[in-house]
């Protein structure tokens, strides 16, 4: 794999770590319904382990904080083969996180989901971790793991830079001390949920709300076919969506957040970290899958090689 030579900041990330159980159905099981699968496949998930992966796969360095249940080691062993530390990734006598995926042949599906063993840190632990890192690191947070509301001030306090996804977006969220964050990844509906305002506000309406409410605040608003936004203070670049055909948009926005983190990390510029991103999740999303479908750097680096028009190509991150 192609690594990104210039690093110039370390990252960790507090994450989630959940393996995906598929049954594949004719429909969706009804109450007091049994119903035989046709197919059943088991695959590593979580928003913190596929953002891990992402930011691997794109030339990253970074370190997992996570935990899992003893008989499933294999999910910390497939994100230390792409590259992830998982030197504090703890085996533990609980079970794992896990979602129980029901997929119907319309393509609908439906999801039960088990925190598990991601729900158990404890404020000791976390001032272990944060301590064990060091000043100007970055740490990315989701929302699929506890304690975010001691974590945050612990980071700041430590001197770390936090960069946080609040996915899957609940009321918690909205009680964090998000004004200590750096960088904001939020997708239309976390957006307009933390602005106040309707989900169909145009992305220049959530942008200034969001900005008013967060001025210090780097915010990256993802839109699917309508592109991605950065704003920060008096800049405000728009990254329009690639040309290609979605299959499985699951892990698309997990995609676009580890592949912008390590360009941001081999100091590149705004627009580029956006490209980069943006190109890797349109090459996610043609392929069924979470963590199957990020693409490795090689990928990524050919498509952006292509003109633009190609699926995958770059496209001109200066446009209005």
């Amino acid at each position: 794999m192609q690594r990104v030579e210039s690093q110039h900041f370390y990252c960790h990330n507090y994450g989630s770590i959940n393996l995906d159980h598929f049954y594949r159905v004719p429909h969706l099981v009804a109450p007091g319904e049994t119903l035989a699968s046709r197919d059943y496949r088991v695959g590593l998930g979580g928003k913190g382990a596929n953002q891990s992966l992402a930011m691997a796969r794109a030339g990253g360095r970074l370190s997992h904080w996570g935990r899992v249940g003893r008989p499933d080691a294999w999910a910390r062993d497939t994100l230390a083969r792409a590259g992830v530390d998982v030197g504090q990734v703890r085996l533990v006598d609980e079970p794992s996180g896990h979602a129980i995926i029901q997929v119907d042949d319309a393509g609908e599906n439906a999801i039960i989901l088990f925190p598990g063993a991601n729900h158990g840190s404890s404020r000791e632990q976390l001032a272990e971790l944060v301590n064990a890192a060091t000043p100007g690191d970055w740490l990315l947070l989701q929302n699929e793991r506890i304690g975010l509301e001691e974590l945050i001030p612990l980071a700041i306090e430590r001197g770390l830079r936090v960069a946080f996804n609040p996915a899957p977006m609940d009321d918690s969220v909205v009680q964090l001390p998000l004004s200590l964050c750096s960088l904001l990844f939020v997708n239309r509906t976390e957006a307009a949920r933390l602005a106040g305002l309707a989900v169909q506000s145009s992305a220049e309406a959530l942008l200034d709300a969001l900005a008013s409410r967060l001025p210090a605040t780097e915010l990256v608003l993802t839109l699917g076919g309508e592109g991605a936004w950065y704003q920060h203070h008096d800049e405000r670049r728009h990254q329009p969506a690639l040309p290609v055909m979605a299959v499985d948009t699951t892990a698309a926005g997990d995609t676009f957040i580890g592949y912008y983190l390590a360009a941001l990390q081999a100091d590149m510029p705004i627009t580029e970290c956006l490209r980069r991103a943006a190109t890797a999740a349109a090459l996610g999303v043609q392929r069924p899958g979470a963590a199957e479908s990020i693409p490795a750097l090689d990928e990524v680096e050919r498509a952006l090689k292509q003109g633009p028009g190609s699926p995958g190509a770059p496209v001109n991150p200066e446009a209005p």
